[in-house]
């Protein structure tokens, strides 16, 4: 089996997962592999002391377990992820079993920053969306999906998300062997972007 992993990243609500999407509408039959599930467990984290533990720092991350589980794919073999739980802010009891594909995809704020990770990767992507988008983005995820408060939002992104994605993410940019603007509501590099993924991801004989 010749694996192809692709990584995707970008600074929070910059439209990872939209672009996954996509990629997903031309070739279903992939792995996909969220770098959250990888966090490591902050139980004391609750939105009165939510800057207590930086999210959004390398070494929020458990990489050396991603590393291990890229390269498990990579060689053919099954992995069991972890699950993550962001209303408690711990990594779950359970895990996915999950057997190998020849496309693997890593979605995640901190793909592009280990060189360990980065050299596991064929293709790179960097998502590049305006500040004030993501920050809006990202409120209305977190109050709706994570039990947050719109208030406990905007003082971790001022006090950690900001200089993380400013420190640890945006830097990362130089290693991306693509850069989208906008993310997947960029149809014109999605245009370029989808017959480059299933120049290397797809079987030769796949009719489109």
């Amino acid at each position: 089996m010749q694996v192809k992993i692709i990584g995707v990243t970008g600074g929070s609500g910059s439209g990872k997962s939209t672009v996954v999407r996509k990629i997903s509408e031309v070739c279903s039959d992939f792995v996909f592999i969220p770098q959250d599930n990888y966090y490591k467990s902050a139980a004391f984290v609750n939105n009165e002391n939510i800057t207590a533990f930086n999210f959004d720092h390398p070494d929020a991350f458990d990489l050396e377990l991603l590393k291990e589980h890229l390269i498990a794919l990579k060689n053919g073999q099954a992995i069991d992820m972890p699950t993550y739980d962001f209303v408690h802010h711990r990594r779950g009891d359970e895990t996915i079993h999950i057997e190998p594909c020849n496309l693997v995809i890593v979605e995640g704020l901190m793909v592009l920053y280990e060189g360990f990770i980065r050299d596991l990767l064929d293709l790179k992507l960097f998502i590049d969306t305006p500040a004030d988008i993501r920050l809006i983005r990202r409120i209305q995820r977190d109050v709706a999906e994570r039990g947050r408060t719109p208030e406990s939002v905007i003082k971790q992104y001022i006090e950690v998300v900001r200089p993380g994605h400013l420190n640890f993410i945006e830097p990362t940019k130089e290693y991306a062997d693509i850069i989208i603007p906008e993310g997947g509501h960029n149809e014109n590099a999605l245009s370029v972007l989808i017959p480059f993924v299933k120049s290397i991801t797809c079987d030769d004989d796949t009719q489109y």
